[in-house]
């Protein structure tokens, strides 16, 4: 028995019975009914729920249970300071290769400077619209990323403090300070510690999991130059860029959806962090695995995104394997419109994609780029008002409207939706 084996038992031995009689959703044969792990509800509602609610008093600043409550508060990250990360295996294996040598020419150097104007522009926009709205924004601190820093097990530059939403996971009035993969990242909780140490001191709870050591047994890095075919293979056989030595994820491969909480494994979310999850959260919260048909599996939320109960967007490229779970239990699943983002565009970082990363404001009101025309019908015929935005630009940096936020304070409570 290896370590991660001795730890998984350990984990599982102190679950609860009534949390193993609950590791997975179950389907349900009509919209009226569906159910959790064997324990099923009736609802009298229209809808496919019974809406279970937990009393919170809402005594901490930070209170976000789901995606789609209405936003109050907010952090919108910074691109200034910022660097190209070090080209090496983890850019490699999620980086489109075409975008290589602009790696390997500009590792530390400044990103290029009119480009990453632009993107600085339209993210202050975006800030100008939140506020209007009503939503209080708040942004980290850069530090100075082309410093390189030495560890006991690798050197590196940094990167930026662009996206909350890798590395800060908000679960009711928690936040969990994301132990990251990317060694360019290692310091960037830096950037974000005079805004935590704020919410705490005011009464929000404050975790930092175990911070990765990112020593070389952390990855496989041979995944890097497998073809897609060979690398979906590989995922399947349970084999990823990320090892199970030490626990690591991002945030922004948690999607929530009140006290169940949907992951995907993931090139820097790795089974070992999605276990030490598990166990932080206890009893209260169950965490679900989805997996996809992803070569490239980074951040769930260009992928699969919760709207508002009983709706969910999907990324048609790449299916969800445990889709029809939803659908038998009675939720809508609409798949994201073609995305309309010029291939010549230079999106070093993430994927097309990106144009459903929106930020829901609340049930019906979502943020969406302004350039995306198909999904703005899209989401006009789901009845939902979009509020728009450019963020072509902020693109390129690797994350859209909810990788580039991170939801402090949203208006809801704790509730079941299944």
């Amino acid at each position: 028995m290896n370590v991660f084996q001795a730890v998984r038992g350990a984990l599982r031995a102190m679950r609860t019975v009534d949390r193993a009689r609950k590791p997975y959703l179950h389907l349900a044969k009509n919209k009226s009914t569906f159910s959790l792990g064997g324990s099923r509800s009736e609802s009298s509602m229209a809808s496919a729920f019974k809406i279970q609610e937990a009393p919170d008093p809402k005594t901490s600043p930070v209170c976000s249970y789901n995606e789609w409550d209405r936003l109050e508060e907010v952090i919108v990250g910074r691109i200034d300071n910022s660097v190209v990360p070090p080209f090496n295996s983890e850019v490699k294996v999620c980086s489109p290769e075409k975008h290589w040598d602009f790696f390997e020419s500009n590792s530390g150097k400044p990103w290029p400077r009119e480009h990453l104007l632009k993107a600085i522009a339209e993210v202050e926009e975006v800030c100008n619209i939140l506020t209007q709205e009503g939503i209080t924004v708040r942004r980290p601190d850069p530090i100075d990323f082309d410093v390189e820093y030495n560890t006991p097990d690798f050197k590196s530059t940094g990167m930026y403090c662009a996206m909350p939403r890798d590395i800060l996971l908000i679960i009711g009035d928690e936040i969990i300070e994301c132990p990251m993969a990317w060694r360019s990242r290692f310091f960037e909780y830096r950037c974000y510690r005079e805004l935590i140490k704020e919410y705490f001191k005011a009464g929000a709870k404050w975790t930092t999991p175990p911070k990765p050591l990112m020593s070389d047994e952390l990855y496989n890095e041979d995944v890097v130059m497998l073809s897609a075919a060979e690398r979906t293979e590989q995922h399947r056989s349970g084999r990823h860029f990320t090892t199970e030595f030490e626990p690591c994820f991002d945030a922004a491969d948690f999607m929530r959806a009140g006290r169940d909480i949907f992951v995907q494994r993931s090139q820097v979310t790795n089974r070992f962090g999605i276990e030490w999850m598990r166990s932080h959260l206890g009893d209260e919260y169950t965490i679900h695995e989805l997996t996809f048909e992803d070569p490239r599996p980074m951040h769930i939320d260009a992928t699969f995104s919760i709207l508002r109960p009983g709706l969910i967007l999907v990324n048609p490229e790449r299916g969800c394997h445990q889709i029809e779970i939803f659908k038998k239990a009675g939720w809508d699943v609409v798949e994201a419109a073609q995305p309309l983002m010029p291939n010549e565009h230079p999106l070093w970082l993430g994927s097309q994609w990106l144009s459903m990363n929106v930020l829901m404001l609340d049930e019906d009101r979502v943020m969406v780029d302004s350039n995306e025309i198909p999904t703005i019908k899209m989401f006009e015929k789901l009845g939902i008002k979009t509020v728009k935005a450019s963020m072509r630009h902020a693109n390129s940096f690797g994350g859209g409207f909810h990788c580039w936020t991170s939801d402090i304070r949203r208006q809801g409570t704790l509730q079941s939706y299944f």
